[in-house]
């Protein structure tokens, strides 16, 4: 039997945009798992290859999908002062670049199916999403800026 609350917030969102596209979840609820499927995130059973612990925020019930929504961006904004040291100031990216560039300078570089799957995708996959995200970045931030050296991409300079 689902709480109340929670088949209240089920109802309210289930209609609304998918608000957590690209975002890698773990939670140890069954029912929050599948919330937060249903809000577009890529949910975990385990917390080693997720971004946020849902576990973690300590949210309780009754609570809307915007207060989700704004907990994990809280949690992702933690490695937002990475891309501040990389490039010198504040810059507002979408959700696929930014984490492109954390992912790069966290592990110090990634083959293209090792950032493909780390971002959700799988690594054979021919989704262009990768690619068009560090064109961009590579046009906003200059040509040197993601490197690939021998098939691995890493942070060049600004």
């Amino acid at each position: 039997h689902m709480p109340r609350f929670l088949l209240d917030f089920y109802i309210c969102f289930y209609y609304s945009v998918r608000m957590l596209n690209g975002i890698k979840i773990y939670s140890s609820d069954a029912l929050w798992r599948h919330i937060l499927s249903e809000m577009g995130a890529t949910v975990f059973t385990t917390p080693d290859d997720a971004d946020v612990n849902f576990d973690a925020l300590g949210l309780a019930g009754p609570v809307s999908a915007l207060a989700i929504q704004t907990a994990i961006q809280n949690a992702l904004d933690g490695d937002i002062h990475i891309i501040h040291d990389i490039v010198g100031h504040n810059v507002h990216l979408p959700v696929i670049q930014a984490r492109i560039i954390i992912m790069l300078h966290k592990s110090g570089g990634m083959s293209g199916a090792e950032l493909r799957a780390a971002l959700g995708y799988s690594p054979s996959a021919t989704t262009h999403a990768v690619d068009t995200a560090i064109y961009q970045l590579r046009r906003t931030f200059g040509r040197d800026f993601i490197i690939n050296d021998n098939g691995v991409y890493r942070i060049g300079r600004v």
